[in-house]
């Protein structure tokens, strides 16, 4: 069985830990460092021979269309994550609908293909977006990656099924919750900061937990993670300070062992492999 290897591409800026201490309106004049990082993770793939989904900004794709180039022509697939990082529990459905459709456009103007794969901004569809599902059907998405199916400060949607679900009757929409480690009733975020953070022992329990139940895991990061030379946010709370730079520099390696260690493949070629998907 292979998993999914995902990438969520957004500046080091765009992050939900500074959104409070750094206005969009200023975006423009911090410094990029999209195009350099991930262009790190796209030697690191090549080094390891691995195929991932480069779930991507749109806000991204118009600034650095090359870049976006350069993914498609290794061989990754190319997802949606939204025009400008604005979770979905903080819009009207119809923002919902223009942003989807806003970013989709830049990234199939840049990557030159149809995009069919969209992943929410922090994991941002839950109980209170019931419209969102339909439209990303609506809009033709074969599949969404916006779930995390836990309980946390930031997000999450404790009663969504841990297990890829069809959430539109009557449409071949599939949603891939991102994996998550359980421990007796409690549920474990595994990718990103938690991987980061945490002991990769834990995902690497979770990829084979959800191997055990006959299921693909989800596995996520940025490529702001693997940047330690990244510029500091003094401003920033404490605990959003601890949580975005802690370990930058252990990052690259955790990645290449978590490779190493179990296979690897795009969320479409992962999604088109599922079998017994609930209604």
């Amino acid at each position: 069985m292979r998993h999914a290897l995902s990438v969520d591409v957004e500046e080091w800026f765009q992050v939900g830990a500074f959104e409070r201490v750094i206005d969009k309106a200023d975006w423009d004049s911090r410094e990029s460092r999209v195009e350099y990082n991930t262009d790190a993770v796209l030697a690191l793939f090549a080094e390891s021979g691995v195929k991932a989904t480069f779930f991507t900004l749109g806000w991204v794709a118009a600034r650095h269309p090359a870049l976006i180039r350069r993914i498609v022509a290794a061989g990754h697939e190319l997802a949606s994550h939204g025009w400008a990082h604005q979770r979905v529990f903080t819009m009207r459905p119809e923002v919902f609908r223009a942003d989807i459709d806003r970013a989709r456009k830049a990234l199939e103007d840049a990557g030159g293909l149809a995009i069919t794969g969209y992943r929410a901004p922090s994991f941002s569809i839950d109980a209170r977006t019931p419209w969102a599902h339909p439209i990303l059907a609506d809009a033709g998405y074969a599949y969404s990656s916006s779930v995390a199916p836990l309980r946390h400060d930031h997000y999450g949607w404790p009663e969504a099924p841990r297990y890829a679900f069809h959430p539109v009757a009557g449409s071949p929409l599939i949603e891939v919750p991102v994996t998550v480690a359980t421990f007796g009733k409690r549920r474990i975020a595994t990718g990103g900061g938690f991987f980061r953070l945490f002991p990769a022992a834990l995902t690497s329990h979770a990829v084979r937990q959800v191997s055990a139940e006959g299921q693909p895991a989800v596995f996520y990061f940025h490529p702001w993670e693997i940047d330690p030379d990244q510029p500091r946010i003094a401003a920033a709370p404490i605990r959003s300070r601890l949580r975005h730079y802690s370990r930058l520099g252990a990052m690259a390696g955790k990645l290449r062992g978590l490779i190493r260690r179990h296979p690897w493949d795009r969320m479409d070629a992962v999604v088109a492999g599922l079998r017994n998907v609930t209604a």
